[in-house]
């Protein structure tokens, strides 16, 4: 009978396979705010799904109004096992259509670049090659659902609730996400997008100062106010990334707007920042100011049984030679979903490399192969295992009920 250390046997042949995979699947462009493009990339994902993996036993598709659709697949084991792992896969990109013209996939020694290809495409291609090689060797290999979902840089707008929804009916939640230097993410920080607007009153700067109430000036304290509340200490961030405001130089501003990035470890600080938000205040009694926005990732805190299920990955690691870490990040994803509902949630299962959202985004061939063997192995261990992740009672019953 096969076992987990035979997976690097199976899978270093196919490296040049698996490169074309990701090439092929690079060179669909979806932008996240491109419908067109990507339902495309979408309808090429599946075709190359049944290709690889044969078709799924249940086909769920999920319209996603202006955002891209989502489309749950599920591939049982055919074992009769009980245990459902959910893996979470966007294939949204930030990268906008007509990137590909400037920067095609590449490959240079063991560095594989192309916009996407980090963020999080090779995840996907490494999900499906352990599968693959799992079944070729009689590996066990629980019953897989997976959700794919065209919104996730957008925050997973119209997504969010079928993830919530599909990740109850499972045990545990696998995300291909990038590493993170190698490590895995067990742990995520909290995100909110908020603005502020202050509406104030125009005049000439010049001919008539004293009626004008500037917005721009208001604006400039709030933000001072915001970056004060930032408490690394804690792993609180706050950063107004934009800014405008006013119309001409010798006109009073009339109407300011920032635009703010909250990224918070604990439910605590959710709620400070919440009251400093709702708390805001402008010093000219004239001049009013209004925040919209929301938390739209909760907390992903590293729960035990999150640790529990790192541990089964660090046994597979062991079998094939891998030494793992793990990482509390800042970043969020849609991990962190499943976990506010307590579900055992591994993240960053994807492509060892760089540079995500950067023009210099690359992925390591070596890690790729590497990282589709730990899946692999993980599959196994988790269907050999449930009791490794599988929640608590009273953790389920709680989550189940939301």
């Amino acid at each position: 009978m096969s076992a987990i250390r035979d997976l690097r046997e199976w899978i270093e042949p196919r490296r040049a396979e698996m490169v074309d995979d990701l090439a092929a699947y690079v060179r669909q462009e979806t932008p996240s705010d491109d419908k067109v493009l990507l339902a495309s990339g979408l309808a090429w994902i599946e075709g190359w799904l049944d290709c690889r993996l044969g078709p799924p036993a249940a086909r769920t598709t999920f319209e996603g109004g202006e955002w891209g659709d989502t489309v749950v697949l599920d591939y049982p084991s055919g074992t009769g096992s009980g245990s459902w792992i959910t893996a979470l896969c966007h294939y949204d990109t930030v990268w906008p259509a007509g990137t590909l013209s400037g920067w095609p996939p590449t490959v240079e020694g063991d560095r594989f670049s192309g916009p996407g290809a980090f963020d999080m495409k090779a995840g996907l291609v490494q999900l499906v090659w352990a599968i693959r090689a799992s079944r070729a060797l009689g590996l066990p290999v629980p019953n897989v659902r997976l959700v794919l979902n065209g919104d996730e840089e957008l925050g997973s707008p119209s997504s969010r609730a079928v993830i919530e929804r599909e990740v109850l009916r499972g045990d545990a939640v696998l995300v291909f996400e990038a590493s993170a230097g190698g490590a895995l993410k067990t742990a995520r920080k909290g995100v909110g997008i908020f603005e502020v607007t202050v509406e104030g009153r125009e005049a000439h700067a010049g001919l008539d100062p004293s009626t004008g109430v500037s917005a721009i000036d208001e604006i400039a304290r709030v933000i001072l106010r915001l970056h004060s509340q930032a408490d690394q200490s804690k792993g609180t961030t706050v950063n107004v990334g934009l800014v405008n405001g006013g119309t001409r130089t010798n006109v009073t501003a009339g109407r300011a707007h920032a635009a703010v990035d909250v990224r918070v470890s604990s439910d605590d600080e959710v709620r400070r920042i919440t009251e400093v938000l709702e708390t805001l205040e402008t010093r000219h009694p004239a001049a009013t100011l209004t925040v919209e926005g929301e938390w739209n990732r909760p907390v992903m805190m590293r729960s035990p049984e999150t640790g529990r299920l790192f541990a089964a990955a660090e046994a597979a690691a062991r079998e094939i030679g891998i030494d793992l870490t793990e990482a509390f990040v800042g970043g969020a994803s849609d991990g962190n979903f499943a976990a506010a509902l307590g579900l055992p949630v591994l993240d960053g299962l994807g492509a060892v490399g760089d540079g995500a959202h950067a023009r210099n985004e690359w992925v390591s061939i070596d890690g790729m192969l590497e990282r589709t063997c730990l899946a692999g192995g993980l599959l196994a261990v988790l269907e050999g295992s449930p009791e490794a992740f599988l929640r608590e009672p009273e953790a389920a019953a709680n989550a189940g009920a939301r």
